[in-house]
């Protein structure tokens, strides 16, 4: 059996390349995603002022060291538990292509790098706000998920601060215009993460997680927490507006997208079923990106 499980790992390590390993090691559509929000962030912070592309191209490479750094770090600390979760087990560390203390050391360098290229190149309330990041993540986040249902909650700070990271390269410092752009990301996260962890509740449950799913087995919280949720988001959107970040365009489609979020977390809901859920979380894959976007085209 164990020479079989050495095969194995060893055609795994064959089969996939650096670049895919260490995309996967990098979680390279989380890190995306980063680094979308970040962007997005960064353009509203602007404020009128002229597009700095070298302070964009600062902001982004030391943000997304960090985001690397910050999975590279969460995949080593949960790789026991990775390798007993089916979504999960291909991951290098359980699938044996990457050695625990070189995942360690190359999370911890390329964390620190990022750390000090934000401090160096882009400002020190970036750097700060990158490290906070980064510290509640991996620190916080992670060891939260094997303790209470309320990691997600707490899960939801480190994902929302991207935008704020990109606000303060830009503009120079924090500012409740950027703490808005922080609120509705970590609206959104909720239903997002709720949809994944209802899906995968089995898995999770498996595995010795304590998602809101596992220990909720009728969904009433589930369901509740993500419909809220989506409540919440609605009026945090119109924030840009009345900050005048954005204007009528977006406002319009912010109501018309948050309508549609709640429609689908409604749905879920009512039915509780993986169905249901894999419709949540596509409509909130579909719902930001569109938000976004509408963000930085009718940008004031």
């Amino acid at each position: 059996m164990k020479a079989s499980a050495e095969a194995i790992c060893e055609s795994s390590a064959v089969d996939r390349g650096w670049a895919v390993v260490l995309a996967d090691l990098f979680k390279a559509r989380l890190t995306s995603l980063v680094l979308l929000t970040t962007l997005v962030g960064y353009y509203c912070g602007r404020q009128g002022k002229a597009l700095d592309a070298m302070l964009l191209l600062h902001t982004l490479g030391g943000t997304g060291l960090l985001a690397c750094g910050a999975s590279a770090l969460n995949q080593y600390l949960e790789r026991e538990w990775d390798s007993l979760m089916k979504r999960t087990a291909s991951r290098p560390l359980p699938a044996g292509e990457m050695q625990p203390l070189t995942v360690l050391f190359l999370g911890a360098c390329v964390s620190v790098i990022g750390m000090f290229w934000l401090a160096v190149k882009v400002n020190l309330i970036t750097s700060f706000l990158g490290g906070l990041t980064l510290a509640s993540y991996v620190f916080i986040y992670t060891p939260l998920k094997r303790c209470t249902p309320l990691n997600t909650l707490i899960g939801a700070i480190p994902g929302a601060l991207p935008p704020l990271m990109g606000w303060s390269a830009a503009y120079g410092e924090v500012t409740i215009a950027g703490w808005s752009l922080f609120g509705i990301l970590m609206f959104w996260q909720l239903p997002h993460f709720l949809a994944i962890a209802w899906m995968y509740r089995d898995e999770y449950e498996q595995a010795g997680y304590r998602m809101l799913p596992v220990v909720d087995p009728t969904g009433d919280q589930t369901s509740r927490q993500a419909v809220s949720h989506c409540f919440g988001l609605i009026p945090m959107t119109l924030a840009p507006f009345v900050f005048r970040v954005a204007g009528e365009v977006y406002l319009f489609g912010a109501l018309i997208l948050g309508m549609f979020f709640l429609w689908c977390a409604i749905q879920f809901a009512r039915q509780l079923t993986r169905e249901s859920a894999r419709r949540l979380f596509f409509a909130s894959i579909m719902y930001l990106p569109l938000l976004l976007g509408l963000l930085v085209l009718d940008r004031n």
